[in-house]
Order: C-alpha cells, then sequence, then structure tokens
C-alpha cells in the first residue's frame, strides 16, 4: 500500500498545472494555446515576456517532485524505491496532467526538484551533459534531449558513483538504474516533437 500512496501522492502533485493557473491568473493567458503550448518555465517566459514568471514556474514546478518525494520517504516506508515512486508519478501527472486533456510541460523541472532530494549526483550529471551540449550546439532542445538520453545511460554505466554521493541509498544497483531510467524515458517523451522541428529546421537550412 506504501507503493500506491506514494504513486498517488506524487500524481496529484504532479498534476497541478502550475504554469497554467499562473499564466491564467496573471496575464489572462491559455498557456496551452500560446507559444509552443508545453505547460512549463521556459514556454512560460517566452509567452509572458517576464522572467520573473519563468522562474516562478520553475520553482513551483521543481517544488512539486521535491515535496512528492519528501512526503512518500518520510510517511510512507523511508526507502529510496518509495521516493523514486513518488517522483516518477509526480513528473507524469506533470507531463500528461488529467485538468489539461493530459498536456504538460516537459518534465525536467519536476524531475529536478526530486532528484535534488533523491540523488543529487543525477541532477549534477544531467546538468553538466547539458552544458556541454548547448556550448557546441547552441540548441536548448538538443541539449535538454541528449542530456537526458546520457543521464539515462551513466545510470548503468557507473551506477557506483551516483549511488555513493545520492542523499538516499537504493536497495540494489538495478533498483536505481531503471528508476532513472524510467524518470528519463518519462521526460525524453515529451521531446519527441521538439527534436523533429530541430531536426527539421537544420535540414531547411542545409537544403538552402
Amino acid at each position: 500500500m506504501s507503493y500506491i500512496y506514494s504513486a498517488l501522492i506524487g500524481y496529484l502533485l504532479g498534476s497541478i498545472p502550475t504554469a497554467y493557473l499562473l499564466l491564467k491568473k496573471s496575464h489572462g493567458i491559455d498557456i496551452t494555446i500560446n507559444g509552443s503550448g508545453n505547460v512549463g518555465a521556459m514556454n512560460s517566459y517566452e509567452v509572458s515576456n517576464s522572467k520573473r514568471i519563468g522562474m516562478y514556474v520553475f520553482l513551483l514546478d521543481a517544488l512539486k517532485g521535491w515535496l512528492s518525494s519528501f512526503i512518500a520517504f518520510y510517511f510512507f516506508g523511508g526507502t529510496f524505491l518509495i521516493a523514486m515512486t513518488a517522483l516518477i508519478a509526480s513528473v507524469f501527472a506533470h507531463c500528461y496532467s488529467p485538468w489539461l486533456k493530459f498536456k504538460g510541460g516537459r518534465g525536467l523541472a519536476t524531475s529536478a526538484g526530486g532528484s535534488f532530494f533523491i540523488s543529487l549526483p543525477v541532477l549534477v550529471i544531467w546538468g553538466l551533459n547539458w552544458i556541454a551540449i548547448y556550448l557546441f550546439s547552441k540548441s536548448i532542445h538538443l541539449g535538454n534531449f541528449m542530456a537526458t538520453i546520457f543521464t539515462a545511460i551513466g545510470a548503468f554505466a557507473f551506477p557506483q558513483l551516483l549511488i555513493k554521493y545520492s542523499f538516499i541509498k537504493p536497495a540494489s544497483i538495478n533498483e536505481f538504474s531503471i528508476t532513472v531510467t524510467i524518470l528519463m524515458f518519462i521526460i525524453l517523451t515529451k521531446h519527441i516533437a521538439p527534436m523533429r522541428n530541430f531536426l527539421k529546421s537544420n535540414n531547411n537550412l542545409k537544403d538552402k
């Protein structure tokens, strides 16, 4: 039952469409039909032209992941798998919110918030990969996509190192590697369309 409760807590918190609510309240804008349609921090900033709004959305989305993991860990068992169950559910609900006809964000901020509580090295390795790829490509979406893939690979390639510096230790290496990969997979599902657009625009430039 602890896993069910953890998943429910994560899902309910993650499903709160913070960007949608904040943009509706502050600017009267429906973020799902403006800009990229993504219900996250970057589109909130671009649609509102306000760094403050973008930052608020990022922090609130990150808080959803952190709070989901925190509540699950301290109230439903105190294990790595319990905390990760809540985080995975939270990120999934954020990406596919039932309140927005299963539209949502891309899961990065929510994943970052939960990773900050559970396993900071996961957040660090994602960030370092993103910086390296962005400096090379100057593409945010390519950075997001490849950093997510490399983080999943890292969870299998050198899990002991990541576990060593994690705040919460998993029961096994496989538990760590598999749950991190599931988390990264959810994020990847929301980056397929942006990557298609990126590749299409690159091909168009080459054809000119």
